[in-house]
């Protein structure tokens, strides 16, 4: 039955105020969200999307975890509340594909909140140009169940290899992943996530690294896996000494239980709206919050009734 009995870590480090360390009066009241792991955007983001609700009245705690697939059962299963998550991703839980083998999972979207990029991270000095490189190499997917490593693995299918045989697969998260690219134990790794993502801007200030161009990918993608997966441009300037890049853009949603109380999911989506300057000096991913994007959520996944209430409120 899928990824059951998780543990997620608390990311105590990213909840900068007392009022999210405590326990609430009675101690059942504290929320959790999943967000992702270390050096990524979730994680960031997700710290301060707990801090801004505990400090309004919603006790909440961000939980690291693996991200997408995790985060979706830790909320299926109530042990989260909220959880960040890649549309692909959300798309598979509904439907009950993939990851989650059959069982389609009882969730809902609060909105859409900004696209991933998807990034393939290699040395400039390696001479990786394209995935079909990656033949022969040591190549990280992402952290086990996360959003990156489904991605990843569908990147290398549409180009023709095989994760099992055609590369030495490593399962580390963005952070580690920069690492060890750094060290010399990986020769390129996949992340998705939003723009700039940390640990990539870290590795490089300090190392000459490429991107590697995937938009000639995406048909194929988008005819086995349906039009999650758009084209997109890592920008000039978005990195440093990085040149300018056609990939792929995810959106990524925030989902809850479809059972969550209506006016719980209104009053949690109302504060991310009221509160997103403040959100946007934590991370600038919460700068691409809208109401016009927001509300488009892709298909199967359908929006809560709390956030549809919102919505509705909002454009009147």
């Amino acid at each position: 039955m899928g990824r059951r009995g998780l543990v997620p870590v608390l990311a105590s480090a990213l909840l900068v105020g007392s009022c999210s360390l405590e326990d609430p009066p009675g101690g059942d009241d504290r929320m959790s969200i999943a967000t992702g792991g270390s050096g990524g955007v979730y994680q960031v983001y997700g710290g301060g999307v707990a801090e801004m609700f505990s400090a309004n009245g919603h006790p909440t705690t961000a939980e690291t975890t693996s991200a997408s697939v995790d985060n979706l059962f830790l909320v299926a299963d109530g042990d989260s509340e909220v959880a960040f998550t890649l549309a692909d991703t959300a798309i598979d839980a509904v439907q009950g594909k993939e990851s989650f083998d059959g069982e389609k999972l009882p969730l809902r979207a609060l909105g859409t909140l900004y696209s991933n990029f998807t990034h393939v991270v290699a040395l400039k000095s390696s001479g990786i140009e394209k995935i079909e490189d990656l033949k022969g190499k040591t190549v990280s997917l992402g952290s086990p169940n996360s959003g990156t490593e489904v991605i990843g693995l569908r990147l290398l299918e549409v180009a023709g290899l095989d994760p099992d045989e055609d590369v030495t697969k490593r399962s580390l998260g963005v952070g580690e992943s920069a690492a060890a690219l750094r060290e010399g134990s990986l020769d390129a790794f996949v992340w998705s996530g939003g723009l700039p993502t940390g640990a990539i801007t870290d590795l490089a200030t300090t190392d000459d690294i490429v991107l590697l161009p995937l938009d000639a990918y995406l048909p194929e993608l988008n005819e086995r896996y349906g039009e999650a997966y758009v084209e997109a441009e890592v920008e000039a300037g978005e990195y440093p000494n990085v040149a300018p890049v056609k990939t792929i853009s995810v959106p990524n949603l925030l989902m809850v239980r479809e059972d969550m109380d209506p006016a719980l999911a209104h009053d949690l989506l109302k504060l991310m709206f009221d509160h997103k300057a403040e959100l946007a000096e934590v991370h600038p991913s919460a700068e691409k919050l809208t109401l016009e994007d927001a509300q488009k959520v892709v298909e199967p996944v359908e929006l809560h009734e709390g956030a549809q209430r919102y919505y509705e409120e909002a454009a009147e």
